[in-house]
């Protein structure tokens, strides 16, 4: 069991425009091979882990809302954690749990209930995996770099991490989109 940030980057560095969209991401071509690869990192995932805005986002651009289908299509029954400090609405009948709270304190409970032999994966943003960095529950990142540059967004992670916290174990090419592992040190 490992507790893995993976989400995409521009090339400086942001996972999200100034409006938290990810259209950018999409419009990419050759996006769908990325997609393909990226069923084989979700098949290994028990638990999602998620912050307010990322989340929001997800329930708007996928309408998960009004069709509840759409979110077992995407994420299956995996229970999802939701951390904000606001009440949000859940997609009907599918285990979203929103939570108040520090990482520190909630982390355990998302331990104890994710299914045996599988990943967590913290889906966004940057701020809640820099969250699991601090309280030394990160193990592993997974960036893949885009090639696409944007003006102002919302960075991958905002935090200073030197080099010795940090050690590459992977870097490959899935077509346009450059995939870097690091496991935290």
């Amino acid at each position: 069991m490992a507790i893995i940030y993976n989400t995409s980057s521009t090339l400086n560095g942001f996972i999200a425009d100034k409006d938290n969209s990810l259209q950018w991401l999409f419009d990419v071509p050759g996006s769908n091979s990325a997609s393909e690869d990226f069923g084989n990192f979700l098949s290994k995932v028990g638990t999602l882990v998620m912050g307010s805005t990322t989340y929001e986002w997800l329930l708007k651009d996928l309408d998960f809302i009004s069709d509840p289908q759409k979110w077992t299509d995407v994420y299956g029954d995996r229970p999802t954690w939701v951390f904000s400090s606001r009440n949000l609405e859940t997609p009907e009948g599918k285990p979203v749990k929103v939570v108040n709270g520090d990482v520190a304190n909630v982390l355990p409970a998302i331990l104890e209930n994710n299914p045996e032999n599988t990943d967590i994966w913290i889906v966004g943003g940057g701020d809640l995996a820099g969250q699991f960095f601090d309280t030394g529950a990160l193990d592993r990142i997974i960036l893949t770099m885009t090639p696409v540059f944007l003006d102002e967004g919302k960075p991958a992670m905002p935090r200073r991490i030197e080099s010795n916290r940090l050690r590459t174990v992977n870097v490959r090419e899935v077509g346009q989109f450059t995939e870097i592992t690091l496991e935290t040190i």
